[in-house]
């Protein structure tokens, strides 16, 4: 299991290993003998398993403490042990923090079960932790573990270190009747010796993404728990939670208390990490005493939500448990012996197939549990297959009646129709949308788009306005927000295909004493949507059990602004509180009013709902009631999920309900429905259009984090904070990230009043200000890429004239602050130096790279262009998503006047021109990724997430789908093709290693980069990244360029690269990896200065990319998502791609121009390369701006240094392309028949052993014929037969003309990427188990396949096939998401599948046989249809399939089908896109000839 671990800098010093079993008594009573002391009594003694200082005083002092806490709680210290240890075999990071490892012996008298000795332990850890708070060594003590039944070993260790470091783990007299081992990789925490894992309860390999909200719920929640078992203690158990812990920790910590307080494990985490159990056929038909647990729990306890296999034992009962999502692979088998194994791989144990009686794997929300008493295993699970062992969640749920005591108190709230007449003039609402911060943007490209369509408005080109704090205009408060997003720790999730598992249902009233289930505890509201109407509003206000109070949220400014924001929120906390406490269990926010008062404007709502809710979990009232905005001031999603974030639970977002009705009412609205130009609406039907819009869009906001549920959102604060100061946040967003300070109270309150007055003043406007904070306008908000820049640039660079480039330099140093470096200057300590002296500009431009736009975004000739002209400066294009056509990778040698016949639409060409893009895009849809592809590469980048919409995928519309597009994308012409939010073979670090190493495997000579985007937390995550093996690194930045995005996504998403590369280069070279990788930052870039200040903050190389764009011909038209781009540079229609009128050379003057401007820069610094001012932050100094917001920026943070690498910057871009180390492909490779086959394209056939260890085996042969070859021109054959169980990625990448044959079994991502060739999966023949019914593949198999064929005798896990183009496959069974973001090939499943079948799948067929009548609710018949076979074609094509998976796998289930033809085919469902509607396979209309003609076998 090592290689899903990391490793520090020394490559030796795990980020963590360890093992939790039973005490081992027998070896422990050997030490007592030892001692010459008496034998504990195993019924009522404990152990403690303790890290304490290093230091020998420290640590004396530590003991001292915990034996003052163990004899005033009346425990018996029987001794303490010294644990035997191994220190030579740590590495040096961990032996530098390596502390002192004691065991402690307790005896507890007094308690007669095992359940209240293991809780008088409990206490008196949580006793111990409290005494040594404060203490200057309290952080160094730490239990593992102090139970009288499990006991455990960690550390900073690797796997197979853990052994031999802990001397104990060797004994023979070591025995326990169970075993967790985990293996950390960390990504949200440094290593440290306490957060390996497991912990004391849990073994957690995930991410909790609702961590902020959770610790906040749990601190709120202190007050209120009681339960009898605790006898009057609940006190000393405080606190609940630890904010310097990680995520497991906190998790493991509430789990304790909960089971501590009489909950069984399995009960504990059904509340804790509950299953999607919403829409589920299985349980509503089959369990629905399981679903009335959830309901029941679901305004108890909110979910810990987040990817997450977790592993758990109290001593009695061990187990494991998957998210609702099944983010992480869990796969188990049950030996003749009686031994269960769960493990993320098979093959880490060497069992014969033979021993072994059963093979499966955890799905989405499974849970597997074993009571080591009886030894009886007992499985939660979500399907149907297994539904015999689902006892554990039945019996769970039947322990009270859950259904009765919803039944008696928990009510829905009806549905109210929206209002059919506006509830003001026309006047009033202008009045109060001034007043309230709108602008005319905000109404007509935001509200009067959702109204209209339904759905959130898109937008192009990114984010190139000031931030909110450097603006010079005011901005409602939510602006100073930035939603956070999910890179590499874990996966964004899909709203729009496997919106299945996410839901926005909220719970309104009191929440009860978790710890004591009753009938009152079900005594809440249930909301289906976060955001009401006026007549919901009204009908919780009546709900008399919730007593509803509503607060005024305005502040009076009659006696002076100062202070009169910070006295309002202390008054509006003081009246919300005693509302609490006078009964009232719903608070509704509201800034309502008939009349506007000019002294008396309102309290931001963010703000107001923000002091509140801290105010309430600070005095222990929060779960006594719940908050709702009633606001004018909320109208964009984002809006929607910071009032969420920050604690209220729903919104009326009343004003704009009125613009929505007054638009639909307008004039000019009614004239543009009748002359078709929008859809026809009613009144009532675009207030539905709004809230259907926001939910979409809240939906994808979670989305973006893997958040699945509003409920555990819902204060989780997942937002970092941009200009906002101490005072501001500790007052309401207390616990989020604001790491340059800003604005005070004060000023938030002169920014309200600046709206206020607006809306109050006498003249009274006629119609709203366009504020251009979205589109660029004249005298508005300043952009960046504006009008006038682009003039100046194309001046300059089309006429090559340097004067044309100093203006353009001017206007760029003119310009108003418009990002974090504009409040910074170079300052030097030396004297400036001749211009002669400094390293040439063609040195300089090797470091520039463009930006990843995709072939399909922009057109061709933009995408060549580009490509070309980088190539003849040495820097790097990027090819973007979509593959590249191979014609551009020759040097071009028929170039005459500037034109050449292989490339006739470009003008400017010269002979030894190449259009190939250096840096090949590796993105999650896949397109255009070929073995080819990949060899053809000099870099290969992996884009994680895009600075313009973090956390989101991208879509190319239909009509961008030209020809050359599908061909290139392997795709249909005319049919949209979306990339998911995630990788689907990244969910995890771990899995982001496997990936590296994959692209390693299949071209060993091309360096891998992986794209981030700056947040707060970057840090880690590039270690984690740079631990990967990754050879770059690059940062991007909020105000990257984008085809097209949601506007709410390019405003309101990521951060600032000056901060996000600030702390990259910081955490590395603290965690001794910067020499490692290579950084590189874009964002905005623009000039010489621009480089400059990356370099200062430590870069190495330097992203262009809308700037690029606008050099080669973009005009800002900032209309990129329409296709109707007016130079050709966006589009794909040939009349306007006509127009294009960039050349290669004005690219080059570009990055020549700007190359010299950073000379010029070195020179004036007194420095002669670059090399010499990377990473020097001294260079850097802030220079004053007379800007009131930006008076309390504190810059500290980016001009901080932690040193220098120990190579020069050069030294590490030169440095040789990672490697894989000793793979079995070469062992392969090097084996002379096989070479010969490959050199000669004979056929050849051999066979090789195979272990888990053995990873993306058959990539590099793949990739060495696709390099000689291409991917369809190699004519020999290689038929390779392996024996064992295969690592990860086991086939991917495969080419035509290779056969695979793997006897065993393979884990996740077999066939990835796979563009031809055959690969057979079969168990051996002498087996214990059923093959046809077991699981042998992992997860995610196929993905991208671009070709080939691929049979497996056994069952898939999760997204099967999952972006299949053109591969055909037969399974014996599959998990959820069968067959997602298909668009070519077939797949047949001869078994069942889980549920959310067919998802996005946009073309290709798929079979499936259904022998009991269950898969039609698992289809999800958004895009595709479902029919029985036949078309004869459709018979013939199927019969064939299952034929070739007899002749291949030798299935006795295919076998049987084919024997019983005529019974088994109505039984098989055929699943039809409409882009395969018309072909012979789905439509009988075809005639036999047709059928004959179209049925060609496609090649192996």
């Amino acid at each position: 299991m090592e290689h899903r671990g990391g490793c520090g800098a020394d490559s030796d010093s795990g980020d963590g290993a360890g093992l939790m079993t039973r005490i081992p008594w027998d070896m422990l009573n050997s030490w007592f003998q030892e001692q010459g002391l008496p034998l504990p009594d195993q019924s009522n003694s404990g152990v403690g398993m303790v890290f304490l200082p290093r230091d020998e005083a420290s640590a004396i002092a530590a003991k001292q403490a915990i034996c003052k806490v163990f004899n005033r709680e009346g425990l018996e210290i029987l001794g303490w042990r010294k644990v035997p240890v191994d220190v030579s075999v740590v590495g040096y990071y961990a032996k530098m923090a390596l502390p002192t490892i004691e065991q402690v012996f307790v005896k507890v008298s007094g308690e007669s079960t095992v359940e209240d000795v293991e809780r008088e332990l409990y206490i008196s850890r949580k006793l111990v932790e409290r005494e040594i708070e404060g203490e200057a060594w309290g952080d160094e003590c730490y239990f593992c573990s102090l139970s009288a039944q499990t006991i455990v070993y960690k550390g900073m260790l690797r796997s197979e270190v853990l052994g031999q470091f802990y001397l104990d783990l060797r004994e023979k007299s070591f025995t326990s009747t169970f075993a967790i081992y985990h293996r950390r990789y960390s990504t949200n925490t440094n290593p440290k010796w306490p957060l390996a894992q497991p912990m004391r309860f849990l073994g957690h390999n995930g991410e909790i993404n609702t961590l902020q909200g959770n610790l906040n719920w749990m601190r709120s929640r202190e007050a209120s728990l009681k339960c009898a078992v605790w006898r009057g203690r609940e006190e000393e158990l405080r606190p609940f939670g630890n904010p310097r812990a990680s995520d497991s920790a906190n998790l493991d910590m509430a789990a304790e208390l909960l089971m501590r307080s009489g909950r069984t494990p399995e009960a504990t985490l059904m509340m804790l990490v509950p299953e999607a159990y919403k829409n589920h056929p299985t349980l509503s038909i089959k369990y629905p005493e399981v679903i009335d647990f959830y309901e029941y729990y679901t305004g108890q306890m909110e979910a810990w939500d987040g990817p997450a296999l977790l592993l758990f034992s109290d001593g009695r009962t061990v187990g494991a448990c998957l998210d609702r999502n099944g983010l992480r692979p869990a796969r188990y088998w049950e030996t003749k012996d009686g031994m269960l194994y769960v493990a993320s791989e098979v093959g880490v144990l060497p069992i014969p197939d033979s021993d072994i009686i059963s093979k499966g794997r955890l799905g989405p929300g499974m849970m597997i549990a074993i009571d080591l008493n009886s030894g009886k295993a007992r499985r939660r699970t979500c399907f149907a297959f297994v539904s015999e062992n689902t006892e554990v969640k039945k019996r769970v749920a039947l322990s009270h009646p859950y259904r009765q005591w919803l039944d008696e108190k928990s009510r829905s709230l009806p549905v109210c129709k929206f209002s059919a007449e506006p509830f003001m003039d026309t006047d009033k609402l202008l009045q109060r949308q001034q007043a309230f911060g709108y602008s005319s943007e905000d109404v007509q490209m935001v509200i009067e788009s959702m109204a209209s369509q339904g759905k959130e408005p898109t937008f192009c080109m990114g984010d190139d306005i000031p931030l909110a704090v450097l603006s010079q205009r005011g901005h409602m408060l939510y602006d100073y927000f930035k939603q956070r997003f999910a890179q590499v720790t874990n996966p964004a999730i899909d709203p729009l295909r496997e919106g299945l598992v996410m839901s926005l249902d909220v719970n309104i009233g009191k929440r009860e004493n978790i710890l004591e289930p009753k009938a009152e505890n079900a005594a809440q509201v249930r909301l289906l949507s976060p955001v009401l109407n006026e007549g919901e509003l009204e009908t919780l206000k009546t709900d008399p059990v919730l007593k509803a109070s509503t607060i005024p949220t305005f502040f009076d400014i009659s006696n002076g602004l100062e202070g009169s924001l910070s006295s309002a929120l202390d008054k509006l906390c003081e009246v919300a509180d005693e509302a609490v406490r006078g009964g009232s269990q719903l608070l509704i926010l509201s800034d309502r009013a008939n009349d506007l008062v000019a002294t008396k404007p309102a309290i931001p709502m963010l703000l107001a709902v923000g002091a509140v809710h801290h105010h309430l979990i600070q005095n222990g009232l929060r779960t006594s009631a719940s908050l709702i905005a009633d606001t004018a001031q909320c109208f964009s999603t984002h809006h929607f999920a910071c009032l969420v974030g920050y604690g209220a639970s729903a919104i009326c977002p009343y004003l704009a309900l009125e613009t929505c009705r007054q638009w639909r009412l307008s004039n000019r609205t009614v004239g543009l429905m009748k002359n078709g130009k929008i859809p026809t609406v009613t009144i009532e039907q675009a207030q539905q259009n709004f809230r259907k819009a926001v939910r979409a869009g809240l939906l994808k906001i979670l989305s973006k984090m893997g958040i699945s549920l509003l409920s555990s959102y819902c204060g989780a604060q997942i937002f970092e904070i941009y200009g906002l100061g101490k005072e501001v946040v500790d007052t309401a967003f207390r616990g989020s990230v604001s790491r340059i300070g800003g604005v005070t109270l004060d000023e938030l309150a002169r920014e309200s009043v600046s709206f206020w007055a607006k809306g109050l003043s006498d003249e009274g406007a006629k119609k709203l200000e366009n504020y251009g904070f979205i589109q660029f306008r004249n005298g508005a908000e300043y952009h960046g890429n504006n009008p006038e820049m682009s003039k100046l640039l194309h001046k300059a660079v089309r006429e090559k004239n340097e004067s044309a480039y100093a203006v353009y330099q001017n206007h760029l140093s003119d310009r108003p602050v418009n990002v974090l470096r504009d409040l910074l200057t170079l300052k030097s300590d030396r004297e400036p130096i001749p211009l002669s002296r400094i390293e040439p500009a063609t040195s300089i431009v090797e470091r520039f790279c463009t930006g990843g736009m995709s072939l399909g975004a922009i057109s061709r000739e933009t995408h060549e262009v580009i490509a070309i002209a980088m190539n003849r400066l040495g820097g790097k294009s990027n090819s973007g998503e979509g593959g590249e056509d191979p014609v551009r990778w020759r040097h071009l040698t028929d170039v005459v006047d500037g034109y050449s016949p292989t490339l006739p639409h470009l003008r400017g060409l010269q002979n030894g021109d190449t259009a190939t893009s250096v840096i090949k895009q590796v993105a999650s849809g896949r397109f255009g990724v070929t073995p080819t592809f990949l060899a053809n590469a000099d870099q290969l980048e992996i884009k994680i997430a895009q600075g313009a919409k973090p956390g989101e995928g991208g879509q190319l519309p239909g009509k961008k789908v030209s020809t050359y597009i599908a061909v290139l994308r392997n795709s249909k012409p005319g049919v949209p093709l979306i990339s998911p939010p995630p990788h689907h073979d990244i969910y995890s670090i771990e899995d982001l290693a496997q990936l590296i190493f994959d692209l390693h495997q299949v071209n060993p000579r091309a360096k891998v980069s992986v794209k981030l985007v700056a947040e707060a937390g970057i840090g880690t995550v590039a270690s984690g990244v740079a631990k990967a093996n990754a050879d770059i690194i690059q940062i991007s930045g909020h105000d990257g360029g984008t085809g097209a995005s949601p506007i709410s996504s390019i405003k309101h998403a990521g951060g600032p690269w000056e901060l996000g590369l600030t702390e990259t280069q910081q955490a590395l070279l603290l965690n001794g990896l910067r020499e490692r990788v290579v950084l590189r930052v874009d964002g905005g870039f623009k000039s010489g200065m621009d480089v400059l200040m990356a370099a200062a903050m430590g870069a190495d190389e330097y992203g262009f990319g809308s700037v690029a764009m606008i050099a080669t011909g973009c005009i800002m038209a900032r209309i990129c998502h329409t296709n109707n781009c007016p130079v050709g540079v966006a589009s794909q229609r040939e009349e306007l791609r006509a127009r294009f009128p960039g050349v290669p050379n004005d690219l080059c003057n570009f990055f020549l121009y700007v190359a010299e401007e950073v000379r010029g820069l070195l020179a004036h610094l007194g420095y002669e390369k670059l090399d010499d001012v990377i990473g020097r932050t001294e260079l850097l100094q802030p220079r004053h701006v007379p800007l009131v917001k930006t008076r309390l920026l504190d810059l500290s943070y980016l001009l901080s240094n932690a040193g220098l690498p120990k190579l020069s910057s050069t030294q590490i871009r030169r440095q040789n392309v990672h490697t894989n180390g000793p793979v079995l492909d070469d062992v392969v490779l090097a084996d002379p028949e096989i070479s010969e086959a490959i050199a000669d394209e004979k056929t050849i056939s051999k066979t090789f052993k195979i272990y888990n260890v053995d990873r993306a085996v058959c990539g590099r042969i793949a990739g060495s014929i696709a390099k000689a070859y291409g991917d369809t021109g190699f004519a020999g054959q290689l038929n390779i037969t392996f024996i064992g169980s295969a690592g990860q990625s086991f086939g991917c990448f495969l080419t035509p003309g290779m056969n695979i044959r793997l006897i065993g079994e393979s884990n996740d991502y077999v066939g990835k990427g796979m563009a031809g060739g055959e690969l057979v999966i079969t168990p051996p023949e002498k087996t214990g188990f059923v093959p046809e019914d077991s699981t042998i593949i992992g997860n995610t198999c196929l993905y991208g396949a671009t070709g080939g064929q691929f049979y497996s005798r056994g069952k898939a896990g999760e997204r099967f096939a999952v972006r299949n183009s053109r591969a055909e496959a037969v399974v014996e069974g599959a998990g959820d998401h069968c067959c997602e973001y298909m668009t070519g090939g077939c797949v047949v499943s001869l078994g069942k599948v889980g549920r959310n079948v067919g998802a996005g799948m946009t073309g290709g067929l798929a079979y499936f046989l259904d022998e009991d009548d269950t898969l039609t609710p698992k289809v999800n018949k958004e895009i595709v249809r479902m029919q029985r076979v036949t078309a004869p074609a459709g018979q013939v094509q199927l019969r064939r399939l299952i034929q070739a998976h007899v002749d291949k796998t030798g299935s006795s289930r295919a076998i049987h089908i084919l024997q019983n033809w005529d019974a088994f085919l109505p039984k098989f469902w055929q699943l039809v896109p409409p882009s395969e509607e018309d072909t012979p396979e789905a439509n009988e209309a075809f005639s036999d000839e047709t059928i004959a003609e179209q049925l060609v076998p496609q090649s192996a």
